[in-house]
Formats: structure tokens, C-alpha cells, sequence
């Protein structure tokens, strides 16, 4: 039985149904580069799951893969399928997928700089057909999540901090009521003490509002400390998976990442050395 059946015979014992489904997945960039072979994942309801992995491992991409975001960069999905709960929708355009609750932010961020928070936050509702006070509850509802943001409301965007930004781009998405958001590298260039606020909305919203987080991220540590469950990409395949606390506490992701084992804290030239013979994949 392959990994990714195991995971999901893991989830139905468990009566936990898979929103997202994975199944398979090849990509390939300008009919020539060959980016993800053969990815398979699941996100069960109402839960984080982490897609971790070096710089270039793919993460990106898949998550572009299911927002149907790669025909922009000329990649296509050239094998296998993506479900959501239950109906293929690879072939869906990215705008009818926010509609059935599907929703990508993006890495970097990328806020309309010339506009302000309030305003950035407005865009995330025009795939909803809302009345004015429909809209002043939305919006309530993030400022109630991002407190930062509604004391920044009325500033523009581009001169807000990068934490903010990312308040921004995640509370847009929301303004679009989504089940599912595909995060993508969201502690990139922040501060930890930011990190750290941001990861707990993550886990509030996870929790108060059953959304679904499928999140790409490079700190691996932190992704693992909020997530329900974690994968591991290299090269464009996934190497491992588990629960997130096994994955957290096992030996090779410690030693792999962060240069640590259990003899203690390892030099450099030890984790060249190791990331070499990539004792996970033999």
C-alpha cells in the first residue's frame, strides 16, 4: 500500500473526512522542466497541514498546482488529479475555485501597495455577490482577527510593515469566506515575534472558524509546533509524512534542518555530508 493510501485509510478510521485531495501530481514548466514528480497529500476537514521543504523542493508549486495558478508561469499538471470534497477541480479557473472556497496567499505577500489595508481587504470580497452590511461583517470579522489592521486601516498598504502585509493578504483572503486557504511561506522575511503572532491567528482561525490551512513554509520547526500534520518535500517528491509532533521530534528532520541530533549540535561540513547520503529516501 502506498503512502498516500495509508493516509487517507488513517483519516476515514478516524472519521475525518479529506477536503483536498492530492493524487499523483507531475508538473512541468515550459513543456521541459519536470518540477513535481508524483505528489500525493491530503487535507483532512478542519485541519493544518504543513508542506515543508528547502528552497526549490516544490512547495510552491504544489500549492499553485491545486489554485490552478500555474498556467501564469507557463506550468502545467501534466499527471495525476486534484479533488476537493470530492470533485475533481483541476481544470477549474482560479476564480471559480475561490468561489467553491479554495483560496491561495501568495508568498510575498503581494498587497496592492497604492491602496489602503481597508481597501486591500475589499478586493477579497468581489467573487461574492453581498449586501453593504453583509460586507461590514466581513470585514468586522477580520479586524476581530487582525486587530493590527483595523488601527492601520486607512494606511496605505506599501508603507505598512512586511507582519502586516501578511495580516493583510491572509484577512483578504478571509474576506472571501474560504474553507480552504493554501498558505504560502508566510513567515518569510518577518521577524519571529511576528511569525509567532501570525501562526497563532492561523491556529485561532483554524479553530473558531473550521478552516482548513494547507501552508508551505521553510521553518520547519514552526510550521510542525501548529500543524495537525506534516509533509516533506525534496526534489519535487514527498520523502516523508506523519503526525506533526513525530515529525517534530524525529532525529532526521532535526538533523536534516537544523544541524541537530542527539550527540548535540553538528558542524557544517557533518550536514553537508548527511544531506548527501539522504538517509530518509534509502
Amino acid at each position: 500500500m502506498n503512502t498516500q493510501a495509508a493516509t487517507q485509510e488513517t483519516h476515514a478510521a478516524a472519521g475525518v473526512a479529506n477536503y483536498l485531495s492530492i493524487n499523483n501530481i507531475e508538473v512541468i514548466y515550459d513543456h521541459v522542466i519536470l518540477v513535481l514528480k508524483g505528489v500525493s497529500l491530503a487535507v483532512p476537514k478542519g485541519k493544518i497541514v504543513a508542506l515543508l521543504g528547502a528552497n526549490g523542493a516544490g512547495k510552491s508549486t504544489t500549492l499553485k498546482a491545486i489554485s490552478n495558478l500555474l498556467h501564469a508561469e507557463r506550468g502545467d499538471v501534466t499527471k495525476g488529479s486534484v479533488e476537493y470534497k470530492g470533485q475533481r477541480v483541476d481544470q477549474l479557473s482560479p476564480n471559480e475555485l475561490v468561489k467553491r472556497g479554495v483560496i491561495q496567499v501568495m508568498e510575498g505577500r503581494h498587497c496592492f501597495a497604492h491602496l489602503s489595508i481597508e481597501e486591500n481587504l475589499l478586493t477579497g470580497a468581489y467573487t461574492r455577490n453581498i449586501s453593504r452590511a453583509e460586507l461590514k461583517d466581513s470585514l468586522d470579522r477580520v479586524y476581530h482577527y487582525f486587530p493590527r489592521l483595523k488601527t492601520r486601516r486607512s494606511s496605505q498598504a506599501g508603507y505598512t510593515s512586511g507582519g502586516e502585509q501578511q495580516m493583510c493578504a491572509i484577512g483578504r483572503a478571509l474576506m472571501a469566506r474560504p474553507e480552504m486557504i493554501l498558505l504560502d511561506e508566510p513567515s518569510m522575511g518577518l521577524a519571529p515575534q511576528i511569525v509567532e503572532e501570525i501562526f497563532e491567528i492561523v491556529r485561532d482561525l483554524n479553530s473558531r472558524e473550521q478552516v482548513s490551512f494547507l501552508l508551505a513554509e521553510q521553518n520547519t520547526m514552526v510550521a510542525l509546533k501548529y500543524a495537525d500534520f506534516g509533509y516533506i518535500l525534496e526534489n519535487g517528491r514527498v520523502v516523508m509524512e506523519g503526525e506533526a509532533e513525530a515529525l517534530r521530534t524525529n532525529e532526521d528532520v532535526k538533523e536534516f534542518y537544523l544541524g541537530l541530533s542527539s550527540a548535540g549540535r553538528k558542524s557544517f561540513k557533518d550536514v553537508k555530508h548527511y544531506r548527501r547520503r539522504k538517509r530518509w529516501l534509502s
